[in-house]
């Protein structure tokens, strides 16, 4: 899987753990929420600064590393994939 789509679902696994909109997160790191969707979408594969690496990690109130771990895909972001495939992407 590439690294720019495993960040993503990090930054969503982290917060949806947190119960944060993508608009909430957005305005508290600063960035345009359709920024942050590019981002934590499974089949894009987004470019974004460590500065806004840094805010998104600031703002989910987690450690950079946090974001950066590349173990696969989580339970949880397996589930949001599978959603997105059989087309429930508002359930999220």
């Amino acid at each position: 899987m590439d690294r720019l789509i495993e960040v993503g679902l990090n930054i969503a696994y982290y917060r949806k753990l947190r119960g944060m909109t993508q608009f909430e997160l957005a305005e508290k790191a600063f960035i345009c929420r359709t920024h942050l969707s590019k981002i934590e979408a499974p089949n894009l594969k987004t470019a974004f600064s460590m500065m806004t690496l840094f805010d998104l990690a600031d703002a989910l109130e987690v450690s950079p590393c946090k974001l950066l771990e590349f173990k696969g895909l989580k339970r949880g972001a397996r589930h949001m994939m599978r959603c997105r495939n059989e087309g429930f992407e508002n359930k999220w």
